[in-house]
């Protein structure tokens, strides 16, 4: 069999043993983040493990991005606790099972809606997030990545910190596993450093009895992570419009959140690897893998970035990685549960404070004084929201919104005039910079209508009419001229300008003198015949 060969996607060559490797390392960093990702809201560990193991395979069969890992994420967990609120609130007394029920339906509407918008190709607006956002998120993801690994330093079911011989253990077991990772790809890059450090801690705790921390003892008393295949559940709720109001909300919000956080992981998994996935293809296959989820017994999930950062960083960049981890991840479900629960947290907390590590953008504190303080600000509110509030959707829109209107500020500024009488007396206005809803108030301001001569030529050779606002103010000035009696021409609009206006007919009269008409200015001279058919009619164009 040959090294390199094309697994599901032809233009992908697969390297089996990095793949296959990589997957093994995924699924074991998988294990832990699952079991507390489903104890936010109080399920049990295996609805998450479960929902882990159906986003992995589906996402990395279906995605638009190969290597990209998904799987049951805390911005899903922490919506459902509202959920579970509300259902509490509407129904007092209702059965732990009954919920469940309820989370899978709304798992699987949420599921619906990702698909539509992949569909829709609503996938290419993850373009209008700016980079500062994107370093903010990142940042900020690095930042919950790396505190959520400190309540395995706490002693278990207490807030006190470990003390004495068991903190010294935790501490020189994680370091280990830093410095394996760090070290081992300086010596061979054969195999993944991540699944050698969790190997070689591991050997050292088990084969030497080591007390400490171990994935067991981050459960509950009694719960386990041992169980079958998924198995089929069929949400056993009330199909009517009182049910569909309660979930689709926050069934709205998990698809929101999924989208957000996967089309964001994809990007940087994309500078990372220096390729380019399908965002559409991405959304549509979240959609798939949260329906599934849905339907078996699964939480429901979105993209990781924690966990495609260790897959990408050992060399993975094919589908193959995330098929192998999902597969590990069941095989543990249903006969490597006991072997799995010995594993000690020390050198899975190693591993996520390395990827936290590798995570944050060191290259964002380079900004400061370079560029523009309002991307500054930007980048840092992101990172302060998303480490804050652990809400990923919320921290990329309020950093989506004020990166617009800091934008639409600072162009709103740039409106200028350049004012000249010609030999004939006419009086031109040569406009500088977009005329939309943020500039109008300067725009107004530029003009003299009292002292202007008879006639006034405003041009917008270097200038565009961008959106309603702009044509309300064309309007407003046009008609200011108008009564004390002198002619407008407005010269060298553009063609898409031409159509705005056109389409304005309708909703506001723009006053513009000449009978009313204006003259589009060329280059070049032309005939008189010609001049006449430059002449535009704006009321029918």
């Amino acid at each position: 069999m040959k090294k390199y060969l094309n697994l599901f996607d032809f233009k992908q060559k697969v390297d089996y043993k990095t793949e296959i490797l990589s997957g093994l390392t995924v699924a074991l960093a998988l294990v832990p983040e699952a079991i507390a990702f489903a104890l936010i809201p109080g399920f049990s560990p295996l609805t998450g493990l479960y929902a882990a193991f159906i986003l992995c395979l589906v996402t990395s069969i279906l995605g638009g991005r190969p290597g990209m890992i998904s799987g049951a994420t805390g911005a899903v967990a922490v919506i459902f606790v509202g959920l579970i609120l509300e259902l509490k609130r509407n129904f007092p007394g209702i059965e732990p099972e009954t919920i469940l029920n309820y989370v899978f339906a709304t798992v699987v509407i949420a599921g619906i809606l990702q698909i539509l918008a992949g569909l829709l190709r609503l996938g290419k607006f993850i373009r209008l997030v700016p980079h500062p956002v994107m370093f903010g998120f990142v940042n900020g993801l690095a930042i919950i990545i790396f505190m959520a690994q400190f309540p395995n330093f706490y002693q278990k079911g207490t807030s006190d910190l470990l003390a004495g011989p068991p903190m010294y253990i935790m501490l020189g077991l994680t370091l280990l596993t830093m410095i394996i990772i760090w070290g081992l790809p300086k010596l061979t890059k054969a195999v993944p450093s991540s699944l050698v450090a969790i190997i070689v801690v591991s050997a050292i705790v088990l084969g030497f009895g080591v007390e400490t921390l171990t994935v067991a003892d981050t459960m509950a008393e009694g719960e386990t992570i041992k169980g079958g295949f998924p198995p089929l559940s069929i949400p056993q709720i009330p199909f009517s419009l009182e049910t569909f109001k309660i979930i689709f909300p926050y069934a709205a919000i998990v698809a929101g959140v999924g989208l957000i956080e996967s089309l964001l992981t994809l990007n940087i998994i994309d500078e990372i690897t220096d390729t380019r996935g399908s965002g559409n293809k991405e959304c549509v296959a979240q959609g798939t893998a949260n329906i599934l989820s849905g339907f078996l017994s699964g939480m429901g999930g979105c993209a990781m970035i924690g966990q495609s950062l260790i897959n990408t960083s050992s060399g993975a960049r094919a589908r193959l990685s995330g098929i192998t981890a999902a597969v590990m991840l069941l095989v543990f479900i249903m006969f490597g549960s006991s072997l799995i629960e010995r594993l000690p947290m020390a050198a899975l907390v190693g591993l996520m404070f390395m990827v936290a590590i590798g995570t944050f953008e060191w290259a964002s504190f380079r900004t400061f004084g370079k560029m523009p303080k309002s991307d500054v600000v930007v980048m840092v509110l992101v990172t302060l929201i998303t480490a804050i509030t652990h809400n990923l959707a919320i921290a990329v829109l309020l950093g989506v919104i004020i990166s617009a209107l800091a934008y639409s500020w600072e162009n709103a500024k740039r409106i200028r005039a350049r004012k000249y009488v010609d030999e004939h007396g006419v009086k031109h206005y040569e406009i500088y910079g977009p005329l939309f809803f943020g500039s109008t108030t300067l725009f107004a301001e530029k003009f003299d209508v009292q002292n202007d001569p008879e006639e006034v030529i405003i041009d917008f050779q270097e200038s565009r009419v961008a959106d309603m606002s702009g044509i309300e103010a064309l309007n407003k000035i046009t008609e200011r001229y108008q009564k004390v009696g002198k002619r407008v021409h407005l010269r060298h609009l553009s063609k898409d300008c031409i159509r705005l206006l056109k389409n304005a007919q309708d909703i506001i009269e723009v006053n513009v003198m000449e009978d009313p008409t204006y003259k589009v200015v060329v280059d070049k001279p032309v005939k008189k015949d010609e001049e006449e058919k430059n002449l535009f009619n704006l009321w029918g164009l």
